[in-house]
């Protein structure tokens, strides 16, 4: 990655090694993946270098997971309209972006080299995926950079303007706590307790009857299980955030750690046993063509 943010593990100034998937290592990933659970939704993710992982890159990785998986999407680098209509042509789904912050004044702070750095160009990119027709965009904030409260409040705004222009487009939002990174320096500057997390999942259920609502692995487990009746949607399950984690490149380069660390399997028991029914396909791109 290029990108230089504070907060982030994979920090073009943190000194570790770096590595890009080859087609035979992605093909690896997939084939671990499946045989872990019945998944069916599948999120790609690079850090922004398009010299080395661009346009093409993307569009050779969604090509080659087509076979494993049904619903395809990526969290990469903001792109151009005309980029994100010709991943859609090659099987993507949907695409996530965390704004990280709305806040403008303090945005560079956190971001103050590379292509983030540049605050106009990522939070207009939701407007390129609309018009693109991309069939699913995913909006975030990450807690810990500035007062949640307005930053969660300027993603409603922005989820309400999106909603309004782009009405055939379905919408997700996810809000994650910041958690330990393998730079290990930045310190969150507000923390949220599971009490106002919980608070601002209702406030968005309230806001919002239809979005979809994501919680990852880095909250735990106790917390994932009870907020699965009160408002949750969407849950990912025995991630990796090192690239190549599920087969190639195991314990090494974690951008992140995560909370929840049981198996998709145990997940899927656990959300059983509280009476709900784990779905791990509910979209296809046959369904796009279907006009």
């Amino acid at each position: 990655c290029t990108n230089s943010c504070i907060y982030c593990g994979f920090n073009h100034n943190n000194p570790m090694k770096r590595t890009i998937l080859t087609e035979e290592e992605m093909i690896n990933e997939y084939k671990a993946i499946k045989k872990l659970a019945p998944f069916e939704n599948l999120l790609l993710v690079t850090g922004e270098n398009p010299a080395k992982a661009g346009v093409d890159y993307i569009k050779r990785a969604l090509l080659l997971a087509r076979p494993y998986f049904s619903n395809l999407q990526i969290e990469v680098m903001p792109l151009k309209s005309e980029d994100y209509e010709q991943l859609t042509h090659a099987g993507l789904n949907g695409v996530i972006c965390f704004q990280e912050t709305y806040n403008r004044a303090n945005y560079n702070l956190y971001h103050p080299r590379g292509m983030k750095s540049k605050f106009e160009w990522r939070v207009n990119g939701f407007d390129r995926m609309g018009q693109a027709g991309v069939h699913k965009i995913g909006m975030g904030v990450l807690i810990g950079l500035e007062e949640w409260r307005t930053d969660v409040t300027m993603m409603a705004y922005h989820l309400r303007y999106l909603q309004k222009h782009y009405w055939k487009t379905k919408y997700s939002v996810n809000f994650p706590r910041m958690r330990p990174s393998e730079n290990g320096g930045f310190q969150p500057n507000v923390v949220m307790s599971d009490r106002e997390l919980a608070q601002l999942t209702f406030a968005m259920r309230i806001f919002d009857h239809d979005v979809d609502i994501s919680y990852s692995t880095r909250e735990c487990a106790a917390f994932r299980d009870q907020m699965a009746t009160l408002g949750v949607t969407t849950m990912s399950a025995e991630s990796k955030t090192e690239p190549g984690g599920y087969f190639s490149y195991p314990q090494t380069l974690e951008q992140f750690h995560v909370s929840d660390e049981r198996k998709a399997v145990e997940v899927d028991a656990a959300l059983r046993a509280l009476g709900r029914i784990p779905v791990y396909k509910d979209w296809d791109l046959a369904l796009d063509r279907i006009k």
